[in-house]
């Protein structure tokens, strides 16, 4: 089964931002390491899958409704090794941890959808899922407070990557494993940052999007994406990992993929009011990725 076309940041924090002294159970997994970036996809689509299999409103729940163990024991881990040396500050000490949260982040997305969906399709739903509006959103805000700190250390997005995510890293620290084909689980595009080097690339090219754009558009991604970030450990480490998408793509294709290079130029063109190189970069992009959304709409 094809992993979830998803692409993920994440935030891993120092092992004592999660609690001190740590849950015994949290340290049996950080010393076990039995996740890792190329698996998270697929124990997410697990979870869910086993949610809808018994009738669970969210995933990684028990009958009762409350969380079920592996809300402390399904963590990533990473060592500080493994992230660039910062210029802004380093990410440590070690291990550093991510989360996976995925009741709490459901949750939120449930929340989402019932705020957002079309009244017809929330009925649907609600008539699925035998509950009431008021009930659901009283489980689901309980599920959020399953969250260590006061936002969720995963974002993800579907068949796309936001462009303003790429403002955080360095174009020339990508990772690129090829494997053995598109369905390899160790497949991978990605790249890391220290988080207090992630912050100082958000607040410059914050302060030029808006000035530029106001408060819409990459802008305000790139605004919210800041504010995130401020939730975190300053010796946190950021990763965006392309995830489910490197599927999609064949290898000379992903090889050849310079989205972060061109973010970074389209942010020189700005600064230098460079319209035609501008209008050259969007157009670019635009083909690279409309692909993908070309996709999602056939799917």
């Amino acid at each position: 089964m094809p992993r979830p076309f998803a692409a993920y940041l994440r935030v891993y924090e120092p092992l004592l931002a999660l609690g001190d002294p740590p849950d015994e159970r949290l340290l049996e997994a950080v010393e076990a390491a039995r996740l890792d970036r190329s698996a998270a996809g697929a124990r997410e689509q697990a979870l869910w899958l086993k949610s809808q299999h018994v009738g669970r409103l969210l995933p990684a729940e028990l009958a009762d409704g409350r969380a079920a163990p592996s809300l402390v024991t399904d963590v990533l881990v990473l060592d500080p090794e493994n992230v660039p040396e910062g210029e802004h500050g380093d990410a440590g000490p070690g291990p550093l941890i991510c989360p996976m949260e995925i009741r709490a982040r459901s949750a939120a997305a449930l929340v989402t959808f019932l705020g957002d969906a079309h009244p017809a399709l929330k009925s649907a739903v609600l008539d699925a899922g035998g509950a009431s509006l008021d009930t659901i959103r009283s489980r689901a805000k309980s599920a959020i407070g399953d969250l260590s700190a006061s936002a969720s250390h995963t974002l993800s997005t579907t068949w796309t990557v936001p462009l303003p995510w790429f403002v955080l890293f360095d174009p020339g620290m990508r990772r690129v494993k090829l494997g053995k084909g598109r369905d390899d689980p160790e497949r991978e595009v990605s790249w890391r940052v220290s988080i207090a080097d992630a912050r100082h690339r958000a607040r410059e090219v914050g302060d030029l999007l808006e000035a530029t754009f106001g408060d819409s558009g990459p802008g305000r991604v790139l605004l919210e994406t800041r504010r995130w970030l401020d939730s975190f450990h300053p010796g946190s480490a950021v990763e965006l990992d392309y995830g489910g998408l490197v599927q999609l793509f064949a290898d000379p294709i992903l090889q050849a993929d310079t989205t972060a290079e061109e973010v970074h130029d389209i942010l020189d063109a700005l600064r230098t009011g460079n319209v035609d190189e501008l209008a050259e970069l969007f157009a670019d992009l635009r083909d690279f990725w409309g692909d993908l959304a070309a996709r999602e709409r056939a799917n």
